[in-house]
């Protein structure tokens, strides 16, 4: 594994989330709100929505079909808008409007489960943790780490025993950015991977 790693330490010596945020629960949201979308267009809706509704207070009274509004680009967007509501309204009645260090409270927040936990407790408070998205799930099986038929949960165990814990954070961010630019679902940049010899893909193209 030790070549995956140097070799995404060479294309991502500096990777981070690309979802962008300025408050522990805008991270939340964001993350949320990313399921079967692209952080780019969270991005665009998050910047409205954020600047409008500044705090977590104002989203809890926000009128949903303003935010349905702002958020419609992302799609799937009337249950993401009553997400949005229940998140901030718990997160100020249970926590004093911090999101806390705490999985089985995350989890079972509104529009929330293990992969946007993994992704808010690695980014807010360093918990070695891999969030296993479409990219991750498909870098990890063109790569051997994991078999064809497994599920996230059976690929995230994977990561997690077969690389450092320390690195676990940082992998999480380089398998993301690696499956989102190089490693694509559809014409891979295979020609000049220097993981090409260990790539189930690569043997197809």
């Amino acid at each position: 594994m030790i070549e995956i790693i140097n070799y995404l330490d060479k294309l991502f010596p500096n990777p981070k989330c690309e979802l962008e945020y300025t408050k522990d629960y805008e991270l939340l949201i964001a993350v949320m709100l990313s399921a079967q979308t692209t952080d780019k267009r969270v991005n665009m809706v998050t910047r409205i929505l954020f600047n409008k509704y500044d705090s977590l207070e104002k989203l809890s009274n926000a009128d949903i079909n303003d935010i349905i509004e702002i958020i419609k680009p992302i799609g799937t967007f009337n249950k993401k808008a009553s997400n949005i509501i229940s998140i901030a309204k718990s997160l100020i009645n249970d926590k004093n409007g911090i999101v806390p260090n705490d999985r089985n409270y995350l989890e079972n927040l509104s529009g929330v489960g293990r992969k946007t936990t993994n992704v808010v407790l690695s980014n807010l408070y360093d918990v070695p943790c891999i969030a296993v998205d479409t990219h991750v799930s498909r870098v990890s099986k063109r790569l051997s780490i994991a078999k064809k038929n497994d599920d996230v949960l059976i690929i995230e165990k994977k990561l997690n025993k077969k690389f450092p814990k320390e690195k676990l954070c940082r992998l999480h961010h380089q398998l993301v950015l690696f499956g989102r630019y190089y490693c694509k679902a559809k014409n891979p940049l295979c020609e000049n991977c220097e993981l090409k010899n260990i790539c189930k893909e690569k043997k197809k193209v």
